[in-house]
């Protein structure tokens, strides 16, 4: 199976499980949208920062809107 766990730094900078068995990430309108094995989506306004494909990993960071 090729499905991977998404992780999402936090304010404090730590990474935390934010969906699992994900199996696509599609970008839309500045936005990630995120689906998993089952169907279910998760729409972010977030970046990739990292990926392990070996470990099953996508790490994303929220984005800062300007002040």
């Amino acid at each position: 199976m090729c499905e991977a766990n998404v992780y999402l730094i936090n304010e404090a900078g730590k990474e935390e499980l934010l969906f699992e068995l994900v199996d696509k990430i599609r970008p839309e309108n500045e936005k990630l949208v995120l689906e998993n094995i089952f169907g279910q989506q998760k729409i972010l306004s977030a970046q990739i920062k990292e990926m392990s494909l070996a470990s099953h990993r996508v790490v994303v960071e929220m984005v800062k809107k300007p002040e």
